[in-house]
């Protein structure tokens, strides 16, 4: 278990530390949709959205399955470019620029990630190209509600109206309230970039790396970067490159972007930990009861990203509906997940507020 990069001939030249204002706009919203994920962040999340244009908030609420699980690699656009060694731009307007430059495919592809699970590291024909998978994409997006079924129409039946309707939207959450963040955070994140670096020319890969996190390890011999996470995946850098991205505003996540013929990229939170909040008794037995059970452990991991179906956990854990059931039973029983209905759909989420009482430990294992 976990994600797996393979760097067998990968040159040290080629593999860089550098920050991205996209990326960390990316994190931005993912906290603001998700503040539960990142309770130290609570202060910054209040007085944002205390003086946010309804505007807006009504915009950043009508895609925000972009952000929301964690964030879409859209935000990493670098990675996706021709040649597989783009570094990010030095300015939020040079990675839209960059961003724009990824074929229609790629956008849709990589917009539609956490609605229609499509092959991830695998090659494979995308939405635009498949009717199959064009109607899934509907279908699971009618699942989410009326506001990501509308967007997902509008996606797949003009993909360059949506990039620009995206580009705008981002350059306006810039103007309401990134610009001042990037102004404080940048600092942090380049001397964090600056300390890895030097790790890496006087130490080596593997130094660089445990610095990152316990999490990421690297087997020298086997030429292979392995990433603890409670997912599967794989991918190589071939004759492209290696980038390291630190954000100051996602703790706990550790992401790996993996997707077939893109650049890996490890996107890691800079900086110390926030402290362990001390786990409570209640209820303790009976929930570390439900959580021990792998096939749980491994729902629980979507279900504190998203809110999910009976039937997509169906097909992405390949059990039958009432196998999920039961196991769902079990979670709710615990108090571990909340239930809710949209329409003739019902949804359920993880509720990490009560996990992070567990121990902080198992939920940035979960949301890592």
């Amino acid at each position: 278990m976990g994600v797996h990069i393979d760097i067998s001939g990968l040159r040290p030249e080629r593999i860089a530390v550098v920050i991205s204002p996209l990326a960390e706009l990316g994190m931005a919203l993912h906290a603001l949709s998700e503040p539960a994920h990142h309770p130290g962040l609570q202060a910054w999340v209040t007085a944002v959205t205390a003086r946010l244009d309804p505007h807006l908030a009504d915009r950043m609420c009508e895609a925000d399955f972009l952000w929301r699980t964690t964030f879409s690699d859209l935000f990493l656009a670098c990675a996706g470019l021709p040649g597989r060694r783009a570094l990010p731009g030095g300015t939020l307007a040079e990675e839209l620029d960059l961003l724009d430059k990824l074929s229609d495919e790629q956008f849709v592809d990589g917009a539609l990630e956490f609605t229609c699970a499509l092959p991830y590291d695998l090659p494979g024909r995308g939405p635009l190209s498949d009717e199959g998978l064009r109607r899934r994409s509907l279908e699971l997006a009618a699942a989410r509600g009326p506001r990501q079924l509308l967007f997902t129409e509008r996606l797949l039946a003009d993909p360059p109206r949506t990039r620009a309707w995206l580009r705008q939207f981002l350059q306006n959450c810039d103007e309401a309230f990134f610009a001042e963040a990037w102004s404080r955070l940048r600092h942090q994140l380049a001397a964090d970039a600056r300390l890895k670096t030097d790790l890496l020319r006087r130490k080596g890969l593997g130094e660089a790396l445990a610095s990152v996190s316990s999490a990421v390890t690297l087997d020298e011999a086997a030429g292979r970067i392995t990433v603890d996470k409670l997912g599967d995946g794989h991918t190589a850098t071939g004759d492209g490159g290696l980038l390291l991205i630190p954000t100051s505003l996602g703790r706990p996540h550790l992401q790996v972007l993996h997707r077939h013929g893109w650049q890996p990229v490890l996107h890691y939170p800079a900086g110390s930990p926030e402290p362990a909040a001390p786990p409570t008794v209640e209820q303790l037995a009976l929930r570390m009861t439900a959580l021990s059970h792998p096939v749980r452990m491994r729902m629980c991991r979507h279900l504190a990203r998203s809110a999910y179906t009976t039937g997509e956990l169906v097909q992405m854990h390949g059990m039958t509906a009432p196998e999920i059931s039961r196991h769902l039973g079990v979670l709710k029983k615990a108090g571990l997940i909340t239930t809710r209905r949209r329409g003739r759909y019902v949804l359920h989420q993880l509720d990490v507020t009560v996990v992070a009482r567990l121990g902080s430990d198992f939920l940035e294992g979960l949301l890592r």
